[in-house]
């Protein structure tokens, strides 16, 4: 397979999806946005479904940020931590509820910590009139904080209880803003990577930040 500076050509998409909710809609558009990142092409793609996942509510005492690393895992989270520090980057598939994210994934972003860091992160959201954008105003500050790199683009889907039809959108234009959402996703991963593979990125106290 192609390379780029010795590294796989391939770009490791994690797809998010966050509720876990009883009768969720989120598998439905976590699998639509998957077979798009597929035949986009250069994606390896890995969908993580949080209703599969134990996540804890307590958290260890001293925060991650203080001591420079990540908390000390249960066992049960190991899989999902590792599979999330093997992503180049994210797409997190959110609904809203009472104006905001589910906490499946407030819990899932607060057991990590390094995971996130230098990696684009990019957010397709449903509800209703508002299609989600509250939960993803609120995401994209809770992410910046952990140094992830929010997309610029995304996707909202308002009333997707009526928008969608046999597991993908009605309007087929959607599937051209789905695409430029993966390119630009692309691009960022691509030369995040290369950054994180040249210096280690420089996190507030480390050396690199240190005056010379």
């Amino acid at each position: 397979m192609a390379s780029i500076d010795g590294m796989n050509e391939n770009t490791t998409l994690a797809v998010i999806i966050g509720s876990v909710r009883e009768g969720r809609f989120g598998p439905v558009v976590g699998d639509w946005i998957a077979d798009r990142a597929r035949e986009h092409g250069g994606f390896d793609v890995d969908v993580v479904d949080l209703a599969g996942v134990d996540l804890p509510l307590t958290l260890p005492a001293v925060s991650p940020k203080v001591a420079g690393d990540d908390y000390p895992l249960p066992d049960g989270l190991r899989p999902i931590s590792a599979r999330l520090a093997a992503a180049d980057a994210f797409v997190i598939v959110t609904p809203e509820y009472n104006h905001s994210y589910p906490a499946s994934l407030k819990a899932l972003i607060d057991w990590h910590f390094t995971q996130w860091t230098a990696k684009p992160v990019a957010f397709v959201s449903y509800g209703g009139a508002a299609g989600g954008r509250h939960a993803v105003l609120h995401l994209e500050n809770v992410l910046t904080e952990l140094h992830a790199v929010t997309i610029h683009d995304g996707l909202s889907f308002p009333n997707y209880f009526t928008s969608w039809q046999d597991g993908r959108p009605n309007d087929p234009a959607t599937a051209r803003y789905a695409d430029q959402l993966l390119t630009q996703l692309s691009w960022w991963s691509t030369a995040l990577r290369r950054a994180r593979s040249t210096a280690p990125y420089p996190m507030p106290g480390s050396p690199a930040l240190a005056p010379a």
